[in-house]
């Protein structure tokens, strides 16, 4: 059994890889009635594997908007966009459903998880959609469930668990397909701080292990977990720096 995921003393910065995200000149434009809304404008980003890169900025910024094309919810107006050396930014929306679905394993703030379903059960669905057998399925569902310490929860349903416990299930979910990015919406914006930092020590453990991990916050603190932050204002980025 794997044993639950502790907080790390230490800071360590691993070596990059590949390039796995690499957007160039990106454009996204809305339309309010005669009002064009400007989300994005010409914004570049390269982001390797085994990186930890924190995205801030206030609201209007194109934070969202910028989260919403990393993850492959949005397609740009104009630029280009390459995930892992294929061209997104003109794909159809099942070739996206299949990039998010094998790719990218996603966290949200409000944990999106089945009310009426056990923890194994929510962990169990990219795996469900993937077309994955129901045995293999089931075992790597436990075993991601185990690695976020929740081995012993398995079969409880949301309204039996802990805020910061079904954090833990949304994790183990985006875990669980082995995506090549992690894409977490303000993780800790629904939990007290003592449980977001317990989750944020979580992330720390999976970048260390290798993952690559792109956390979406307006918190400072939250930010400086990871290695790299990356701030928007007018849809732009303001700055690029490594995290202190």
């Amino acid at each position: 059994m794997v044993p639950p995921v502790a907080p790390t003393t230490g800071r360590i910065v691993r070596p990059l890889g590949p390039v796995v995200i690499e957007i160039e000149q990106v454009t996204k434009l809305y339309r309010m009635g005669e009002e064009v809304i400007h989300a994005l404008r010409g914004v570049g980003l390269r982001i390797h594997r085994n990186e930890y890169l924190a995205i801030m900025g206030p609201s209007g910024s194109g934070k969202s908007t910028l989260m919403n094309m990393l993850g492959c919810l949005d397609t740009p107006t104009a630029g280009r966009y390459d995930f892992s050396g294929k061209n997104v930014a003109h794909m159809d929306d099942d070739e996206l459903a299949e990039i998010r679905n094998r790719e990218i394993g996603f966290v949200f703030q409000t944990f999106n998880l089945l009310p009426r379903s056990d923890a194994l059960h929510n962990v169990e669905l990219p795996l469900i959609y993937a077309g994955v057998h129901k045995h293999e399925r089931r075992e790597r569902a436990l075993r991601a469930l185990d690695h976020v310490g929740l081995g012993q929860r398995v079969h409880h349903k949301p309204n039996e668990l802990s805020g910061g416990q079904r954090q833990r299930v949304a994790i183990a979910r985006a875990l669980v397909n082995n995506p090549s990015i992690i894409l977490a919406d303000e993780p800790t914006g629904n939990l007290d701080s003592r449980t977001g930092e317990e989750i944020m020590a979580l992330f720390e453990e999976l970048y260390r292990q290798g993952n690559t991990i792109i956390v979406v916050t307006h918190e400072e603190d939250i930010a400086h977990h990871a290695r790299r932050i990356v701030r928007l204002r007018d849809g732009l980025i303001e700055s690029d720096v490594a995290s202190a």
